[in-house]
């Protein structure tokens, strides 16, 4: 008879509660859908940062109250603050975490020259005449990013995951003063992706090729001599002649550089009064092209003529660089993981009176009456030589240290003109609140993915090592004696900021700045077009 050995029945259960456990199969953990809701969660907190930073309206190296009132939310938050970076007192980094990977953070916070406007007003309507403001909406990208990041610093700390944010501003880009000086001092030594944010009226990223030129920005400052210019004329040698004879030839020069330069000057010190021959001038210019040996080709050609133009005149010349920006090439495989959460985020669903401020915006400009923007467009690739525009952005210098991609988020409106009053229509509106929210979420679920994916962090390594940077090297444009421009915008800021602080707003005692401004969302004239016309 076959027999069978069976063990005692607490022998079995000894066994078992012996026996090494294996997970058993389940759903995976929701980690994208638990920091999308946090985003979600946070939807009053992102407006009051956009509307706060809207109501400081401050100029490039003058962003004092903006840069006090970032670091101090996110150092309640737990983030180590460095401040004066790179020698720019309103730069600094703000880090939380430790170990790899490390992602950075960026967007500017800087304004426009004479853009102050009431927000949700569809025609010219300063809130102090004369004065700065977010005329492109530079007030929302560091609310955008400090929500994803505040999301995915919470969701870090449940999982216990290693990794380190850094959040920094872009300080001055309008002048594309401060990028390559945070490259300089070692901002991004470190970083393993750095994602930028920037406003929009489209919600997209791109890889390769960007569509921005680069640029070197110069001052030339000319020395004379001065005279009575009325009683002794011939004595005086003057330097605003200098400024002008630079520019008379600049001008005719123009005719014979390729045409996807771009070059623009301002007179930035013509002399004191009329009947003193100046002996101090000064002119800034801005030499624009596609890749860096052209940008430096046109440096040389405008050294040049301020060099012959001092000749002429018989004054002697120098000259400084106050800023710059490498074109930017921005990483493949981050970018697509970017666009995978754009689209599982989708564009903000826009009420009637965001579509009615639109179209009136848009009629007021005489501008094409398209409301505001209803779908996604699908992943860019490198951008074409004879289809990239004359705008900058020093960005690009960071895209060329670290894996960089650019992230625009819909918060503004389709058609004003750039670096105008109009750009600052939409920028503490619900139009604004909503574009910032959305674009949080999908920063917030691609850094879960850099966060739980190392393969795309070696995937955006690799594309940069073997196809960014395989013929290409960065050299800045900035050389290694030349210093921050942090005195511009000083006597500007000096005129207006008194006038502007009465403006500042107080979430403490108003839901919104439209609120608090008593702007009825929409203003618009009598007989603007209603969001159902096209």
């Amino acid at each position: 008879m076959k027999t069978t050995s069976r063990l005692p029945r607490c022998g079995a259960l000894a066994l078992l509660l012996a026996a090494p456990a294996f997970p058993q199969p389940g759903p995976a953990p929701d980690h994208k859908g638990h920091v999308a809701r946090d985003v979600d969660a946070m939807r009053k907190q992102t407006q009051v940062m956009v509307d706060m930073v809207f109501s400081f309206a401050e100029l490039g190296f003058q962003e004092f109250e903006t840069s006090r009132y970032l670091t101090g939310v996110l150092e309640k938050e737990g983030f180590k603050i460095e401040r004066g970076v790179g020698g720019m007192p309103t730069a600094w980094v703000a880090t939380w975490g430790s170990g790899k990977p490390v992602i950075a953070l960026g967007s500017d916070i800087d304004c426009i020259p004479q853009a102050s406007q009431n927000p949700g007003v569809a025609y010219r309507d300063p809130i102090v005449a004369g004065a700065p403001g977010h005329g492109e909406g530079h007030n929302s990208g560091q609310p955008l990013n400090i929500t994803a990041a505040l999301a995915v610093k919470r969701w870090m700390q449940r999982e216990r995951l290693p990794g380190t944010l850094k959040l920094w501003p872009g300080v001055a880009e309008e002048q594309l003063g401060g990028k390559a000086h945070l490259v300089r001092a070692g901002v991004f030594k470190d970083v393993d992706v750095a994602i930028f944010s920037h406003v929009s009226n489209e919600f997209r990223t791109f890889w390769g090729t960007g569509p921005n030129t680069g640029l070197v920005s110069v001052e030339y400052s000319f020395a004379g001599e001065s005279a009575h210019s009325a009683g002794a004329p011939w004595r005086g040698r003057s330097a605003l002649d200098a400024v002008e004879l630079m520019n008379v030839g600049w001008n005719f020069r123009r005719e014979h550089l390729r045409l996807q330069h771009r070059s623009h000057y301002v007179i930035t010190n013509g002399g004191d009064q009329p009947n003193v021959v100046p002996q101090n001038a000064s002119v800034w210019y801005f030499f624009r092209e596609l890749d860096y040996e052209r940008i430096r080709g046109l440096r040389e050609i405008g050294d040049t003529m301020a060099k012959a133009a001092a000749m002429m005149s018989n004054t002697t010349m120098t000259a400084r660089v106050l800023g710059s920006a490498w074109p930017g090439h921005f990483n493949r495989p981050v970018a697509e993981a970017l666009h995978d959460n754009i689209k599982a985020t989708g564009l903000p669903k826009w009420s009637d009176a965001d579509l009615k401020l639109a179209r009136a915006v848009q009629a007021e400009l005489k501008a094409p009456i398209s409301g505001l923007t209803v779908a996604l467009k699908n992943l860019q690739g490198p951008t074409s030589d004879e289809n990239r525009t004359g705008g900058s952005d020093d960005i690009g210098d960071v895209s060329w240290v670290v894996p960089t991609v650019v992230l625009n988020y819909p918060a503004n409106i389709p058609g004003p003109p750039g670096h105008n009053w109009a750009n600052a229509i939409a920028m503490a509106t619900p139009i604004a609140h909503q574009g910032t929210s959305a674009g949080a979420k999908a920063l917030a679920l691609t850094l879960v993915d850099l966060f739980t994916k190392p393969e795309l962090v070696a995937k955006a390594w690799e594309y940069f090592r073997t196809v960014q940077t395989k013929d290409r090297k960065y050299e800045p444009l900035i050389g290694p004696e030349d210093k921050p421009a942090t005195w511009l915008n000083t006597r500007i800021m000096a005129d207006h900021r008194d006038a502007m602080r009465k403006f500042y707003y107080d979430p403490a005692k108003y839901d919104t700045y439209l609120e608090q401004l008593g702007i009825a969302y929409p203003t618009v004239r009598t007989g603007a077009p209603s969001p159902a016309k096209k």
